[in-house]
């Protein structure tokens, strides 16, 4: 009795405890899995869902290209081979001399008629004085072959009023002696007076004859003087040819712009001695700029003149201008080459030939200043538009 009741209520084992401790795993190990399969299967719902908006956007964007293939891609056609072209003079004078004065920078732009380059001009106006004093020492040759010549109708009037005294003369001679030769027959005039009235006749003749020369000769002389005065005539209009020359190598001298544009390639200065042809300086035309695209042989089946053109430069691509085609080459590019593919000889590679096709652009582009030559442009052809009713196309035959 005394053990029992001093014996400790914990070393007694408890019905309870022992169920609540096993019941505590039971109810643990089945909730792990479940929380793990909600989780992969909320992974794997993520994953579709990326999966199905990257595919639809795939078909979207397919579907957009096919579209816009359909209408819009399969009607244009591009190339970058293209570049910006203008109208450029090369300056250059045409003749010799030494630079006196360039009153023009590099880049610079300048109007139609301005000075470029002034070359000295000294000697140049020396040959022109030279040429008006040669023109006016011909004038005076022509002057006295004038004088001559009125001396020369003078001399055919004084010869033709001698041949007509010789005539009067030599009428009067013929009459004495047939009146002396019948007296001589009846004896009545002796036979001195008739050889005196013979002599008479037969010198009066010859004074005629004399007198018809001496008309004659006068009138050569004349006719000579008329053809001193149209040599001299026409070696005045030499002359005159040769002051012309001198006059333009003087206007030669300086150098004028012959449109409005901007200086490039400065090649001069003050000073120089520049020699005829020797490039001096370039002009590019600020007004007449536009665009070459050199289009494949197989690009060309549906481009027309008149055709809307989409051209975007390398150096604004952002912005895109509008053009229109104004002409197609009525060649290849190569055969205007320097030395042009001969074919006929040789083994033979089929290349696919280019052909050059212009651009215009509009006026307020060129304005801008936007254009310079050789810059590169990326040109696309919309062959859905209608050519203009009035382009001109320079096309080779069949297009």
């Amino acid at each position: 009795m005394t053990d029992i009741e001093t014996k400790p209520a914990s070393s007694l084992p408890s019905p309870t405890v022992a169920p609540q401790a096993a019941s505590e795993p039971a109810s643990t190990s089945p909730a792990g899995p479940e929380a793990g399969t909600a989780a992969a299967k909320s992974g794997r719902g993520r994953r579709r869902q990326i999966l199905l908006g990257v595919a639809a956007v795939l078909v979207a964007g397919l579907g957009w290209a096919g579209v816009t293939y359909w209408t819009t891609w399969r009607f244009q056609v591009s190339t970058d081979n293209a570049y910006v072209g203008a109208d450029i003079a090369v300056v250059a004078p045409k003749v010799p001399g030494y630079v006196v004065a360039v009153p023009v920078v590099a880049n610079s732009h300048v109007k139609a008629g301005d000075i470029l380059v002034q070359l000295d001009d000294r000697d140049y106006r020396v040959a022109v004085d030279q040429a008006r004093a040669r023109i006016g020492t011909q004038d005076a040759t022509i002057a006295r072959l004038a004088k001559q010549a009125e001396a020369g109708l003078a001399s055919i009037d004084q010869a033709q009023a001698q041949m007509e005294s010789a005539a009067a003369d030599e009428a009067r001679a013929s009459a004495d002696f047939d009146r002396t030769t019948r007296l001589a027959q009846n004896k009545f005039a002796s036979q001195q007076s008739l050889d005196a009235a013979r002599a008479d006749r037969d010198k009066t003749h010859a004074g005629t004859l004399a007198a018809h020369a001496a008309l004659a000769s006068a009138k050569a002389n004349l006719d000579v003087l008329k053809a001193q005065r149209a040599e001299a005539e026409q070696t005045r209009a030499e002359l005159e040819a040769a002051l012309a020359k001198a006059q333009l190598d003087l206007d030669a001298t300086t150098l004028r712009a012959p449109f409005d544009g901007l200086v490039g390639n400065k090649a001069v200065q003050v000073g120089d001695y520049v020699s005829a042809g020797k490039r001096l300086a370039a002009l590019v035309s600020d007004t007449g700029a536009y665009v070459e695209a050199n289009f494949k042989e197989t690009q060309l089946a549906r481009v027309r003149a008149g055709q809307s053109v989409e051209l975007v430069l390398d150096t604004d691509p952002g912005h895109p201008i509008a053009g229109t085609v104004e002409s197609i080459s009525p060649a290849a590019g190569q055969v205007f080459s320097l030395l042009p593919p001969e074919n006929a000889t040789g083994n033979f590679t089929k290349i696919v030939q280019r052909v050059p096709v212009r651009i215009r652009v509009p006026e307020a582009v060129i304005a801008s200043g936007l254009l310079r030559p050789g810059l590169s442009v990326e040109a696309t052809v919309d062959t859905r538009t209608e050519p203009a009713a009035n382009a001109k196309v320079a096309a080779a035959p069949g297009h």
